[in-house]
């Protein structure tokens, strides 16, 4: 169903308030790192939010197969009983989206870099969240991609709608998913919502 996502105020700010302090393309988080400003637009309005912050590790039933997860749902050296600050899981978070997330991105969308700031920062948190095999090989990076070979503007409205059909974990629909990925809810912007806010 085209349309369901709209532009909001609420994510027009928070594009706003990511290329407020951005130089040069990045933003030096509280963390001290020093990221590209879609991941800090991504890390902050996007994956921080919707995963939560969990400080001790914890098995993943959802997953398959089940993984120890810690922080904002990151799943690298985890162990049963470990435990992490509240900064560090910010770190934790920020330079792995800088440092893995992003870098697949900018190999398999053209052009990436050159993409509207919603739109790349709509692409890290589904990549966080469903992996980056899956974003690549997802419609809503397929239709820029095709686009952009042919020297068109890529409908971006129809990328962010293609996005929302990651939906389901461990094969079932779940809302809080439908949520993250269409308009959000009270307190936490969708992943479309802030997409389609930039596009």
């Amino acid at each position: 169903m085209r349309n369901k996502l709209k532009p909001t105020k609420r994510g027009l700010a928070a594009i706003a308030a990511i290329v407020s302090v951005a130089v040069g393309g990045y933003v030096t988080m509280p963390s001290g790192s020093k990221v590209h400003d879609d991941v800090a637009l991504a890390s902050t309005y996007l994956v921080e939010p919707w995963e939560g912050e969990v400080l001790k590790a914890y098995l993943d039933r959802l997953a398959r197969p089940p993984v120890w997860t810690i922080c904002a749902g990151d799943t690298n050296d985890v162990k049963p009983g470990m435990i992490e600050t509240p900064k560090g899981c910010e770190k934790r978070l920020q330079v792995k989206l800088e440092t893995v997330y992003r870098p697949a991105l900018v190999k398999c969308v053209v052009r990436f870099n050159d993409q509207p700031l919603a739109w790349r920062s709509m692409m890290n948190s589904l990549a966080w969240n469903i992996g980056t095999g899956g974003a690549c090989g997802s419609t809503a990076a397929r239709i820029v991609n095709d686009a952009m070979r042919l020297g068109k503007v890529p409908d971006y409205v129809a990328s962010c709608e293609a996005a929302t059909a990651f939906n389901k974990a461990g094969g079932r629909i779940y809302i809080g998913l439908v949520k993250r990925r269409e308009m959000g809810d009270a307190t936490r912007i969708g992943e479309g919502e802030l997409c389609r806010s930039g596009v």
